[in-house]
């Protein structure tokens, strides 16, 4: 066991850790203040971005400690490909879990009784069974690290009771310190997480929420399937994340895309366990690219190449959107974030919300609802209001956002365009509205608009009306999403429930007398495949900045993927375990010729340098050894 350091000390050999295992030449500097609580022996809350380092704040103080940290986490897929990539580092690393062999079982009581494990994953639900914490009362345990701490309060997306009784551990192990890390709290959420968890004293450290990589977009959702299968042909052959509200829309949205020929599977809960076994591998081995999912998928799925994460429906709070759309990009590299907006969204939410409290009346916290209802309101602002989305995202989470234009969002990249006569078509639809007696909802209003001449219009002899086939050219989805604008300007109301109906807002009549103008917009025709990295990455290791391969360099590239791959196949592990794409690109651009070259690269420790290396010289050699265009 290694005694507490000084602080030259500590951090040289935090310094030699990082590089021998993990290939990176330095920290950023909350990962270091993170790592220096931990190595003091201090709580702490650390709070950064997803692809931001957390794992690092607890892996390096158990190895430079040389004892053993124990990591709470919420899902065995995500502790199995932690393990995994832990243990091609060199690192002794197990997870306790019920799929665990009795074999595995057995060398993990062994790497514990003879000192050498240093990290041990666990779930809550596992971690409080009496004979696994009167066992682990017999170990020297460094510290507790809570992943996705967030699970501890009401307040955050995704709120799980288990999560409640970590603070019993305080009386276990009263001298262990805490540290809690997640990459979405607001505010208030910390503050319930250090409350929760009875954090003493703690190092409290909050990253930028902003992530400069990401191209965020909130456009109209007007033809779903078009929408959806001309962002994934931005990002031919990389991996792409749909996200669907319900369970239906992901198998429809799925069979919609393969008929376009895009390889998509749909994933739900409710789909037998063996299969979203056979669909969580498929996609995180790289044999399926494209994944049409509720938000049952994700927070197990670490795969760092995620290149297009797109929303087919409003998510239900900022929290979430931010950790669902953190799954892009995790590498570094520039990723695409899409959502498909509808204001009808925020009323399917409120009405399943609402269901849900009654269902379980007499069980749940009674604050629960308004909690989640405050939170929906929040995310419905965001997606309805036309502002810098990186500048919104940071401020909800209460930071300050510098830049005047962050050149990475549908509002600063100016892609909404205005409708031509928008304000005659807003007036069509507002007196439709008005004519039908304003007990209606939008699917009627819009038959009306359309002229279709269908039972319920016929009945109600809405088809002698003046507004009648007033909007015949347009789509049923583009005056579907004409009256979300007009609802989010406040020029229409929609009632509650599961029916709801439209009615005229403050300023309609003005608008309908020409007193005001109304505008309606549309996105434009063509949108870049992402936007482009806007200051210097500051991840460990970080390039200066990102660049899009090309030619020789773009089929190196994509010839170590394939080797990478087949490395992954051969270990039985997920292929962005073996390296990143970052450390693939990077290798297609300098094209080390010597392991001493190798190593240098970022991502590349001496364990997978000795594991990997020869072959993917090998592979570059073949390749050619000219330095591609980019190479520095």
């Amino acid at each position: 066991m290694i005694d507490r350091l000084a602080p030259d000390a500590r951090d040289a050999a935090v310094a030699a850790t990082l590089r021998r295992r993990f290939g990176f030449a330095s920290l950023r500097p909350l990962q270091r203040e993170a790592i220096a609580a931990a190595l003091d022996g201090r709580d702490a809350l650390v709070v950064l971005p997803t692809g931001g380092g957390k794992s690092l704040c607890y892996q390096l103080p158990a190895l430079v400690q040389e004892r053993l940290t124990v990591v709470v986490s919420p899902l065995i897929a995500l502790m199995q490909d932690q393990v995994a990539g832990l243990r091609l580092h060199g690192v002794a690393a197990a997870a306790v879990h019920s799929n665990l062999s009795a074999e595995a079982r057995a060398d993990l009581r062994r790497a514990a009784a003879d000192g050498s494990l240093r990290l041990l994953f666990v779930a809550p639900e596992r971690l409080f069974q009496d004979e696994f914490l009167a066992w682990l009362r017999t170990r020297d345990v460094a510290a507790f690290a809570i992943d996705e701490a967030h699970c501890i309060s009401q307040w955050g997306h995704d709120f799980r009771p288990e999560y409640r009784r970590l603070a019993e551990l305080r009386q276990q192990f009263p001298a262990v310190p805490f540290q809690a890390f997640t990459a979405t709290a607001t505010p208030r959420v910390r503050a319930d997480i250090q409350a929760q968890l009875r954090l003493r004293d703690p190092e409290v450290l909050v990253g930028a929420f902003d992530r400069p990589e990401l191209c965020y977009r909130v456009l109209p959702r007007q033809d779903l399937v078009e929408q959806v299968a001309t962002a994934i042909g931005r990002h031919p052959d990389a991996a792409a994340i749909v996200y669907c509200i319900a369970r239906k829309d992901t198998e429809a949205l799925a069979s919609a895309l393969q008929r376009r020929g895009i390889a998509a599977e749909a994933y739900h809960a409710g789909l037998p366990a063996a299969e979203r076994t056979r669909l969580s591998a498929d996609f995180r081995a790289e044999r399926l690219d494209v994944i049409v999912a509720t938000v049952a998928f994700g927070m197990g799925i670490d795969r760092s190449d995620v290149r297009l994460v797109v929303h087919a429906g409003m998510p239900k709070s900022l929290e979430a959107y931010q950790q669902e759309t953190g799954r892009a990009g995790r590498d570094g590299l520039p990723a695409e974030c899409l959502l498909l907006y509808s204001a009808a969204d925020a009323a399917k939410w409120r009405s399943l919300m609402r269901r849900s409290a009654a269902e379980s009346e007499g069980v749940g916290d009674p604050d629960a609802l308004e909690a989640q209802l405050l939170l929906l309101q929040q995310m419905q602002r965001f997606a309805g209001r036309a502002r810098c989305r990186h500048r919104a995202i940071s401020e909800y989470f209460g930071q300050a956002y510098a830049e005047p234009n962050c050149g990475a969002c549908d509002v600063c990249l100016d892609e909404l365009e205005p409708v031509p006569d928008g304000h005659v078509l807003a007036q069509k639809i507002l007196s439709a509205v008005v004519r039908t007696g304003q007990r209606f909802g939008g699917n009627h209003v819009i038959d009306v608009l359309r002229g279709r001449r269908v039972e319920r219009v016929l009945a109600r002899g809405h088809d002698r009306l003046p507004t009648f086939g007033v909007c015949k050219e347009e789509s049923a989805g583009r005056l579907g999403n004409y009256v979300d604008q007009l609802v989010d300007a406040g020029l229409l109301r929609r009632s509650e429930g599961e029916y709801p109906t439209l009615s005229l807002g403050e300023g309609a009549m003005a608008v309908l007398r020409g007193d005001a103008r109304a505008e309606l917009r549309v996105p434009k025709a063509t949108l870049a495949a992402r936007g482009k990295r806007r200051r210097d990455d500051a991840r460990p290791g970080g390039r200066r900045e990102a660049r899009d391969l090309e030619g020789a360099d773009r089929a190196l590239f994509d010839q170590l993927r394939a080797l990478r791959r087949r490395i992954a196949g051969e270990l039985g592990v997920p292929p962005y375990v073996v390296f990143a794409d970052a450390t693939l690109e990077e290798m297609a651009l300098r094209r080390p010729e010597s392991p001493d070259a190798l190593l240098a690269v970022r991502g590349i420790g001496q364990k997978k340098l000795d594991a990997f290396g020869a072959r993917f010289l090998a592979a570059i050699a073949a390749a050619g050894g000219d330095a591609g265009a980019g190479a520095e």
